[in-house]
């Protein structure tokens, strides 16, 4: 697409030139008619003068195209302006005679020497101030676009690595609950396999960046509850409470996995009683507010901001998506443990 774009642009530049061109050739000509002289002459002396005019606006055009002076040496544009405005001068003062060898024309063309060289050399530095803004514009676009696409890279390399540590340990934790099915309870192996090879093909046709609604969201966390709570039995309960208008609300795919793998965490490794996760989901104005609750002992565990790989890289992940950092808080009273994480709608 950009490349369409490009060739408009010049083609629209051209046509400006051009049309400056005829018109400053216009201009010169009904000048030197105003002093008597005929139109072919006239217009002979227009044409010409900006013909050399135009040759140096292109030559000081394209070389600024490659070579942007640095801060201190515009003395170097200013030299080229008078170099190229001397060069046009000379090349009209000695071409045009040829046209005309009256001592009039000759009397005219020397006593227009200096206005003519004023008059180029301000055309000629007006064409190297536009193509310095024009071409440093240029560039500064083209750097912007490489830096956003550089940063764009390096957030999906990172929402790609966040992921994979994500999953690892769920996965271990996962295989070694099967094995110690396997001799006394082979069904509930072979069913947990089962969830778990659902729960991973899920895992792996989700994008980072991918937008899911809250009802999916749920769908594919139900497998993950399922297989924990074959892992512990009767001691994992879940409460999921959902507000209807929130069914359709758009979120991160797989946000809400380790946040629920946190609370489990916390909430079950350090007692042998039933725990009960809750999970409740509401809209607050434009956000979808997701709340996960889980009880804790303060003696064994000490929940805080960041606690365990979960909740640091939910808020990493939330920063990365949305480029903010109050997406996620996280409280802890009565003994219970509360994350709270904000999802933009728009």
């Amino acid at each position: 697409m950009a490349a369409p774009s490009n060739i408009s642009t010049f083609s629209k530049l051209s046509s400006a030139f051009a049309i400056c061109g005829l018109a400053w050739a216009g201009l010169q000509s009904y000048i030197i008619h105003s002093f008597g002289f005929p139109w072919f002459i006239a217009l002979a002396d227009g044409l010409v003068s900006t013909t050399l005019l135009a040759a140096a606006c292109w030559l000081i055009n394209n070389n600024l195209r490659y070579y942007q002076p640095g801060k201190g040496s515009y003395i170097n544009i200013l030299i080229w302006c008078i170099a190229l405005a001397v060069a046009c001068t000379a090349g009209s003062r000695y071409i045009l005679p040829f046209l005309d060898s009256t001592e009039a024309y000759a009397t005219l063309m020397s006593q227009s020497v200096v206005i003519r060289f004023f008059t180029d050399f301000l055309a000629i530095g007006w064409m190297a101030m536009i193509s310095m803004i024009w071409y440093t514009q240029q560039d500064q676009k083209e750097n912007e676009r490489r830096k956003t696409e550089a940063e764009r890279l390096a957030r999906e390399a990172e929402l790609y690595n966040l992921r994979q540590q994500l999953q690892p340990h769920f996965l271990f934790n996962s295989l070694n609950s099967i094995n110690a099915l396997i001799g006394f309870k082979p069904e509930q192996a072979r069913k947990m396999i089962h969830q778990l090879s659902d729960f991973l093909r899920g895992t792996l046709r989700k994008d980072d960046q991918q937008q899911v609604t809250l009802n999916e969201e749920l769908q594919h966390l139900n497998l993950y509850l399922e297989i924990e709570k074959v892992r512990f039995g009767h001691r994992l309960k879940t409460e999921i409470s959902c507000d209807v208008n929130c069914n359709d609300c758009i979120m991160p795919a797989m946000l809400l996995q380790p946040l629920v793998e946190n609370a489990i965490k916390f909430g079950l490794y350090d007692t042998t009683d039933e725990v009960v996760v809750s999970i409740r989901a509401e809209l607050d104005g434009n956000y979808l507010e997701l709340i996960v609750q889980n009880p804790f002992d303060p003696k064994t565990s000490r929940p805080r901001q960041g606690t365990g790989f979960g909740l640091s890289g939910v808020q990493r992940r939330l920063y990365l998506l949305f480029a903010r950092n109050d997406l996620m808080e996280t409280h802890a009273n009565d003994n219970i443990f509360t994350t709270i994480i904000k999802i933009p709608q728009l």
